[in-house]
């Protein structure tokens, strides 16, 4: 691993020590949908999903997985000339889908010019093992990355953001991927309703003891066309949402208590404006965040993994 001075392990990093270049995501839709959404296991989907939040303007379902991918690497190449790609199946859930289609689909982001691995966002209770060993297959020769929305290690979380799964599906999940020559990730929204500082550092704990080794967190966002859109408009109290400050402090501690090995790939999202209802931290760039937490963990004289277990 090659380290940039920071006080933890970050996303640059490992693209430098695993490529030796800069490497670039592409988002893309494949238009799938979610077992919480058709009705296999309930309706509505998650409570703070509206997908827009995240969507690039080339990611269009309507477009082919190979438009999408040159489009978006048409955009990508005005800033940067030289430069490798990565196929980020991103919205919704990217592995619930006839597993031929799916297949078909990753073959085909993967016959683009430039593109090298695929990086597949999905759920822990929706990846069979004939996919397993099919993207098991995949890794031998392309960069594989699986990202499972974890977003909470409570069940009781899970159930009243209308998940449809438990954290003991999330823990098997990542045990039959373990050891098939995937980089697996993990994704976590901090804040979420009922939840408190406690429970929140406790995450980092349960994390860590999962085969992970990249991790997304960010704080709760109400966005507009979500359920917690109109939960929030109905009973605000019901949320307790973060101001950039108490966000960067508690985020300094959840960094202390994690495994010193798990690269933080990302500390926030940003909604944009147009769909964001609330917390407003008054335009502040990512960047900018990351700032602000990597001068508090100076303040702290703490480091990710200093008091884990």
């Amino acid at each position: 691993m090659i380290f940039t001075g920071k006080r933890y392990c970050d996303y640059s990093s490992l693209i430098k020590a695993t490529f030796g270049q800069r490497v670039q995501k592409v988002s893309l839709d494949t238009g799938f949908t979610c077992p919480n959404r058709d009705g296999s296991k309930g309706f509505g989907g998650c409570t703070y999903c509206n997908n827009d939040t995240f969507n690039p303007d080339y990611c269009e379902p309507e477009k082919s997985i190979k438009q999408q991918l040159e489009e978006g690497i048409a955009f990508f190449g005005k800033k940067y000339k030289s430069q490798e790609y990565l196929a980020y199946f991103q919205a919704y859930t990217n592995t619930y889908a006839d597993i031929e289609l799916v297949k078909k689909l990753y073959l085909e982001a993967l016959s683009v010019p430039h593109v090298i691995g695929l990086v597949i966002g999905t759920r822990p209770d929706c990846l069979s093992d004939d996919l397993i060993v099919f993207l098991s297959q995949l890794s031998k020769k392309y960069y594989i990355s699986l990202e499972f929305g974890v977003e909470s290690t409570l069940n009781k979380t899970l159930k009243a953001i209308n998940r449809c799964h438990t954290f003991e599906e999330t823990i098997e999940a990542y045990k039959r991927c373990k050891n098939r020559g995937f980089y697996l990730g993990a994704h976590l929204i901090l804040g979420l309703p009922g939840e408190s500082k406690e429970d929140l550092l406790n995450h980092a704990k349960q994390v860590s003891k999962l085969p992970i080794k990249t991790l997304k967190l960010h704080h709760l966002q109400i966005v507009k066309q979500s359920v917690m859109g109109i939960q929030y408009k109905r009973n605000p109290a019901y949320f307790n949402l973060f101001t950039v400050d108490s966000y960067v402090d508690l985020v300094t501690d959840f960094i202390g208590l994690l495994r010193p090995d798990i690269v933080i790939e990302r500390f926030t999202a940003e909604a944009p404006k147009d769909l964001l209802i609330a917390p407003n931290w008054g335009g502040l760039k990512n960047f900018e965040i990351v700032a602000k937490i990597d001068k508090k963990l100076v303040e702290k004289n703490t480091w990710q993994g200093k008091n884990y277990k």
